[in-house]
């Protein structure tokens, strides 16, 4: 801008306002052109990133509005909203504690104490941004929004600055390093040019003629000078390759508003670019694999299977017992339409099944819990993979403790059984084997094994006040009431997505906490358990030595009964092994292997809140083929930067060498200020948003995952690159020297304004033609998907018609003159050489071995370091 405001002054003063001004303000013209475009681009590539800002913090929160139980978002919730707390929340506002049981908080993230609170009716108060460690419990809302204790926590804080990814870092070193090449050549040209000009060898500005001690006015000397620097600045301009990291950011902008269509929610940015080189994923299998739509199918009690929705030959008071384990031992609610019509069942998907499995046979769910009033409850984990309740009945006084659960585990529990006429039976060595068998026929349908037991205790035993509050639930001896298997289909199209995994080089492996013959025929059905490969519990994989995990590792598929620790530990092995891991997970306690695993997948529909905020990408639908699609966009970000990488220093390969060259050998360069501006508005801004945005396709799960050491120059593209570049420099320097000659334009006073308006046209049109070749740095069929992709199609045409009239119509300000129609032909047919030599040097071939040791730095660092925190902590990241 001082060049051109310098240039415009000198211009008016030298030839009058009518015919000085053109320099100049096409220089300023061109400037704020540039800036302009790059800025209203990356404008809006930010508001995309704050849109998803705000889809982050768009929490589902559960409700109680006239009676039923809704979800609603977090923005919606008004003070006198009663909310429904349950394990793995975040409170959504400030609120008072109304009922529930064993409700504990972790206040940590507002108090800084580690040790969770339980909430209850002589400690009420509730502050919204903690956690519920365990316990569930339904709250008045007081405060919502920035009058809680939170928002005025946050509003103190500010707004969380935007990380840089690895590859933004890593690109950002390359265009430092390209630009300060382009700074030395600048300098040099910039010396050259000083030289030429007051040695005589060199024309001054805007046809002043040669440099004549004593007699070139000061004003044309200024000028000239002027007009030397704004080139060798212009050098720089173009030299320094800022649309590398805006490639970036283009790339990430547009792949992950591209991955919330798919159904997958990005919350940390490096993630995008990891998941490209992701080598194994170890999924969950329920509600990922399967629909997580739960059914009772098979009911075995009383010694004999039953038919699902009516229980015959059972007397009134089993019937009763068994009513009265589901309702009370469920954090389930049923809402009965005022109208009439099928009760609403809303919670847990497991819960709601055995809840209507109730309500068929004939179950009040709300009348058998009005009868008898809960004492104590203990929820549900993937630890102990049970859950109790203590209830006492008000008519006759009976204390009950009932217990649901993972089947195996709570048969080890039971001594006795509960017959059809309500007589309790030893549950003897054989009957107990009759049972496991049972359970072992259940699952090998691929069906869920849930075991109910109950136990009466002695009003003695049951503690009061304060003391029942931290009253463990007795475990056993309990009597064996009944057994349900529960059907999860798979989800239609799974197999195919595993099958696309492992044809990427991913290896799926499947860890859930059902029992192993479930796990391994769902695992069968998907495609998972394969030849060679083998099913085992988490215990097993627990007690083996590091050295046995490593040997064992490569052949596991699935691991059954697996709890949070053993997640975490297969984590572990693999990062140590040098794989880089996905993982997907909903529990709360799955919260450190989401958080240790190189990009952590969070379920977005059973998820809990801590397990999303210990993500990296939140999967929006559950479904194990989003995450296929997330892996899919991870690799074309890479591919997508290769790409523009291999452009975009093409130009700057060329651009240097072909103005250095007629720097040092005439004294003037082809390219001028004006001229080379606009090549940096093509090649930077307009090229990566061309190249950025190249939809992926499926051939990129075709090929082996990224290594964290490739080069982010490949070979490939060395030899694509150079073969442009000596093309462009070859037949551009020869239209420099020999331009007049081969022409025919000698003897013609306009001649050298025509050569070098030849040599820009040619210039531009074979950045055009490369752009196309840059597509598919590998294979030979470069048009595959043009037509398809239109905002590159649209981007090329519009460049190309701006071209046009730029040369044709704005020749005053872009230093150009109108050419004949044969000179077009000529340029075009420049630009179109480029595609058969393209085509050429893909049949010559690369070493393995990396000429450009231009590498990205590991992935996640940050994440690194705050592993590095978290394990020297107490382990729960206090």
């Amino acid at each position: 801008m001082l060049c051109a405001m310098l240039s415009l002054g000198f211009g008016i003063k030298s030839h009058g306002i009518k015919e000085g001004w053109y320099d100049g303000a096409s220089i300023a013209f061109a400037v704020i052109l540039v800036v302009l475009v790059t800025s209203i681009s990356d404008y809006r590539q930010s508001l995309q990133f704050l849109n998803l800002n705000d889809e982050k913090r768009n929490i589902p929160v559960h409700v109680i509005r006239g009676g039923k139980k809704i979800q609603i978002s977090i923005f919606n919730i008004v003070v006198g909203d009663l909310v429904s707390l349950n394990i793995g929340d975040q409170v959504p506002a400030d609120g008072l504690f109304v009922s529930g049981h064993s409700l504990l908080l972790d206040e940590s993230s507002m108090t800084g104490e580690s040790e969770p609170v339980h909430i209850y009716s002589k400690n009420p108060f509730v502050l919204s941004g903690c956690k519920v460690a365990d316990g569930y419990g339904t709250i008045l809302v007081t405060g919502v929004g920035m009058m809680t204790e939170w928002g005025r926590l946050m509003s103190e804080l500010g707004e969380e600055p935007g990380e840089e990814t690895p590859l933004q870092v890593r690109l950002n070193g390359v265009a430092t390093f390209v630009g300060q090449i382009g700074l030395s050549v600048a300098v040099i040209v910039l010396l050259i040019l000083l030289i030429f000009y007051f040695t005589g060898h060199k024309e001054g500005a805007n046809g002043s003629g040669k440099y004549k001690p004593h007699h070139t006015s000061s004003t044309t000397i200024l000028n000239s000078i002027v007009d030397i620097l704004a080139i060798a600045i212009t050098i720089v301009v173009v030299a320094v390759p800022e649309g590398l990291p805006l490639a970036v950011t283009l790339s990430l902008a547009y792949a992950m508003k591209k991955m919330m269509v798919d159904r997958a929610l990005v919350r940390r940015l490096a993630a995008c670019e990891t998941m490209g080189s992701a080598t194994t994923i170890c999924t969950d299998k329920t509600g990922t694999l399967t629909l997580n739509a739960m059914n009772v199918v098979d009911v075995w009690l009383a010694d004999k299977y039953r038919e699902v929705e009516h229980l015959t030959d059972i007397s009134e008071g089993f019937q009763s017992l068994l009513f009265e384990a589901i309702a009370q031992n469920s954090n389930a609610s049923v809402f009965n339409p005022p109208g009439g019509g099928d009760p609403e069942v809303m919670g847990s998907p497991t819960e709601k099944a055995v809840v209507i499995w109730g309500l068929k046979m004939g179950m009040d769910f709300n009348r058998t819990r009005s009868a008898s009033e809960i004492l104590q409850v203990e929820t549900f984990n993937s630890i102990k993979k049970k859950a109790g309740v203590v209830v006492k009945e008000f008519q006759c006084g009976k204390v009950r403790v009932y217990w649901k659960g993972a089947a195996e585990i709570v048969l080890g529990n039971c001594e006795t059984m509960l017959d059809a006429d309500e007589s309790i039976i030893p549950l003897t060595a054989l009957k107990m084997s009759e049972v496991k068998n049972v359970i072992e026929g259940m699952a090998a349908k691929s069906l869920r094994c849930i075991a109910f037991g109950f136990r009466e205790v002695s009003a003695e035993e049951v503690p009061s006040g304060e003391q029942l509050d931290v009253w463990k639930i007795p475990e056993g001896p309990l009597t064996f009431m009944a057994l349900v298997g529960i059907k999860d289909p798979c989800r239609p199209g799974v197999e195919r997505a595993v099958q696309k995994c492992q044809s990427a080089g991913i290896k799926v492996r499947m860890l859930t906490g059902d029992n192993i013959m479930t796990a391994k025929a769902i695992a069968t059905e998907c495609g998972i358990l394969t030849e060679g490969g083998i099913a085992i519990e988490g215990s097993v994989f627990r007690n083996y030595t590091e050295n046995q995990r490593k040997r064992e590792l490569p052949k596991i598929c699935v691991m059954a009964r697996s709890s949070p620790s053993d997640k975490l530990l297969m984590v572990q092995t693999l990062k140590a092994m040098g794989d880089v891991v996905a993982v997907t997970g909903d529990g709360t306690n799955d919260a450190p292997a989401l958080h240790d695993a190189d990009i952590g997948l969070a379920m977005g529909i059973e998820g809990t809140e801590v397990a999303k905020e210990s993500s990296d990408i939140i999967i929006l639908d559950d479904n194990f083929a989003t995450v296929v699609k997330v892996v899919r966009w991870g690799r074309s970000i890479y591919v997508n930067i290769q790409k523009f990488i291999q452009f975009q220093l093409t130009v700057n390969v060329a651009a240097l060498t072909i103005n250095f060259i007629a720097a040092v050998s005439s004294g003037d360069v082809p390219l001028t200020a004006v001229q080379l501006l606009w090549v940096n508005l093509i090649m930077d801004t307009l090229g990566a948003l061309a190249l950025a945005t190249e939809p992926p396709t499926d051939e990129l799960l075709e090929r082996p995952p990224v290594g964290r050491e490739e080069p982010l120059i490949s070979n490939t593209m060395v030899r694509n690159l150079l073969l442009q570049a000596v093309y462009q420099v070859v037949v551009l320097l020869t239209l420099q020297f020999r331009g007049k000659h081969l022409l025919g334009l000698e003897g013609r006073a306009d001649a050298k304004d025509i050569n070098n308006t030849v040599i820009f046209n040619a210039f531009v049109l074979c950045q055009l033609f490369n752009e196309v070749n840059a597509r598919k740095p590998q294979k030979l069929n470069i048009f595959d998907g043009l037509l398809q992709h239109r905002l590159f199609m649209g981007i090329v045409l519009s460049t190309l018609v701006l071209q046009v009239i730029i040369v044709e119509f704005l020749n005053e300000f872009a230093s150009t003159v109108k050419l004949h129609w044969k000179f077009w032909l000529l340029c075009i047919a420049i630009g179109f050489l480029s595609w058969p030599i393209a085509f050429v040097g893909k049949f010559i071939p690369v070493p393995e071995k990396p000429w450009l040791g231009v590498r990205l730095r590991p992935w996640r660092t940050r994440k690194t370091r705050s592993n590095e925190l978290f394990e020297s902590s107490d382990g729960n990241g206090a």
